[in-house]
């Protein structure tokens, strides 16, 4: 009888779970209907793509198709890592993204800290305003200026760089330089963009806590080691490990505006040569694996990433 009685009482509790879920999508349609875009964005050009990643385990022919083309298992990636140049530019893609995540994901932090600090409010919003702007400007139009400021013969650069007695120096022509240029134009570009999520969150923290920091003798220096990077922390955690997922993916516009025959030996990356591999010559399943290996080393950086915060600070992506 009892467990008769028990069977009721979960019936009657998973049927008035159903109906108070259903009462909150109808309450809650328009949340719904406005996913949808989103949501048809993703299946199709997220989720529907990752079928094509089976042509990394075959011999694809474009007139056969993914179903009548041949398969050869891991051939391809057992290719990749005995192909000496495949591995000079994974070594490129690995510093270039290790100098990023070093030198160019701390800055918008220091922008929004110091930004915060400004207390002449027209001076703040210009200063805003002229540190956005380069980010709406595209990686070609970045890459001409750059090259008409780095120029041996007409570059601003060298001309300051004359006054010093200093001979002209061909930026782009030397392998020594590109990295910290690809470095340098997306800290320009991009660090200003990047301040407004940790503006929001900075603009989150209670007030109550600087008046109280300040009755206690703590300076700004003080308030912001020891309150403003603290709560901001979880943010910073968050859009770290979605740094990490794309760690791989540095940007293929990005490079290919500064590369050129005279300095891809160290600044080629594995997304200008899938271009070159895949797209020039056509070969669609070497490639393929090459896509399939950097999205491995992304989830499992993300991963890791991920369990060493929460072990850190207690947030996480998931």
């Amino acid at each position: 009888m009892a467990s008769k009685t028990d069977t009721s009482g979960q019936t009657l509790y998973t049927f008035a779970s159903k109906k108070a879920k259903r009462a909150f999508v109808v309450k809650h349609w328009p949340l719904y209907v406005i996913s949808i875009p989103g949501l048809v964005y993703f299946i199709l050009f997220k989720y529907v793509p990752l079928l094509g990643s089976t042509i990394a385990f075959q011999d694809y022919n474009i007139f056969k198709g993914i179903t009548n083309s041949p398969w050869v298992g891991l051939a391809h990636f057992e290719r990749m890592f005995a192909y000496d140049e495949f591995l000079i530019i994974l070594k490129n893609t690995l510093l270039i993204g290790l100098y990023d995540l070093v030198f160019a994901f701390p800055i918008p932090i220091i922008l929004a800290v110091l930004l915060n600090e400004i207390r002449i409010n027209g001076y703040k919003r210009v200063l805003q305003t002229v540190i956005y702007m380069p980010h709406f400007l595209s990686w070609v139009i970045v890459g001409g200026i750059l090259i008409g400021l780095l120029s041996p013969t007409t570059g601003i650069v060298n001309h300051i760089l004359g006054i010093f007695n200093i001979e002209p120096i061909y930026f782009l022509g030397e392998n020594s330089y590109i990295r910290s240029i690809l470095i340098g134009s997306g800290v320009w570009k991009d660090s200003g963009w990047g301040t407004i999520i940790y503006l929001a969150a900075i603009a989150g923290i209670n007030p109550d806590l600087y008046e109280a920091a300040e009755l206690d003798g703590a300076g700004r220096f003080r308030q912001v080691m020891s309150i403003t990077i603290p709560s901001i922390l979880p943010t910073i955690m968050i859009l770290f490990l979605l740094h990490m997922g794309r760690f791989m993916d540095f940007g293929f516009e990005r490079v290919f505006v500064f590369i050129n025959s005279l300095n891809s030996e160290n600044g080629e990356i594995l997304d200008t040569y899938v271009y070159r591999a895949g797209l020039i010559d056509r070969q669609y399943s070497y490639t393929t694996a090459i896509g399939l290996f950097k999205s491995v080393i992304g989830l499992v950086l993300i991963v890791l990433g991920n369990t060493l915060s929460k072990k850190a600070t207690g947030d996480g992506l998931y």
